[in-house]
């Protein structure tokens, strides 16, 4: 199968945030393909690619869309949050996807790739570093994952089945990913700014849901002293000064 990126913005909320995103990324061309999934939002997004019968949450809506698009011959999935901005120089999507290239021709075969963030309360190995082209990481945070759909496929897919709400799922899958031998990269050149649980928060009681799931989750997958063993995760981190001159 040859190499094809899709973009695939997930809606829930506030058509606004998926709209405002996807007119970022179709105006900072060139032509690669920006999807809008809504995952039954109570409003609905106009000219959505689909509309989900029912909400999936951000987890179940990753599983569904990667098959799917695994499925019309796609290789890579960049899977978005829809309260994103990217704040370095378009084109934002091409640059992405050539780095990318270029860190596997140098580095070998990556499982998950990310734009770094411009701040974060909760991940600091997502976090945009002066000086840095790339930083390979043992774990990453799930807002902007750009998913190599063969590997997902090869480690047996999203792992959601008993955490619908998705906290966690993310920190669980590049695990997964590391085990098998693939690398988990954060361009430290493309970036976005995130706002933390912009739709979530507006949901009534969905914090306090997909918290107690989280900790049952991992849980069952690291043990109870879990959240010990992801921070120091975050903290493994190696710093790749250079691509060798790729924008």
């Amino acid at each position: 199968m040859s190499r094809s990126l899709v973009t695939v913005i997930l809606h829930y909320g506030s058509p606004a945030l998926a709209g405002r995103l996807a007119d970022q990324l179709v105006a900072s061309g060139p032509d690669l393909p920006v999807r809008v999934l809504d995952n039954a939002a109570p409003v609905p997004f106009a000219g959505a690619w689909r509309r989900l019968p029912h909400n999936l949450y951000w987890a179940g809506a990753l599983a569904w869309a990667a098959e799917t698009l695994r499925a019309e011959g796609f290789s890579h999935l960049l899977f978005l949050n829809n309260d994103l901005r990217f704040t370095s120089p378009p084109p934002h999507l091409s640059r992405l996807w050539q780095r990318l290239a270029r860190v596997e021709r140098l580095r070998g075969a990556v499982g998950l790739y990310a734009p770094a963030v411009e701040q974060s309360p909760y991940h600091p190995q997502m976090v945009a570093a002066p000086g840095s082209a790339c930083r390979e990481v043992e774990i990453m945070d799930g807002v902007a994952l750009l998913v190599a759909l063969e590997a997902l496929e090869r480690i047996g897919g999203v792992d959601v089945a008993d955490n619908p709400y998705g906290y966690g799922v993310d920190l669980w899958l590049s695990l997964r990913m590391r085990a098998a031998g693939l690398l988990l990269c954060v361009d430290q050149e493309v970036r976005v700014r995130h706002r933390h649980h912009t739709t979530a928060r507006a949901q009534d009681g969905f914090l306090a849901r997909a918290a107690a799931a989280e900790e049952s989750y991992m849980t069952a997958r690291l043990g109870p002293d879990w959240r010990a063993r992801v921070d120091a995760l975050k903290q493994a981190r190696t710093d790749i000064p250079s691509l060798g001159g790729a924008r």
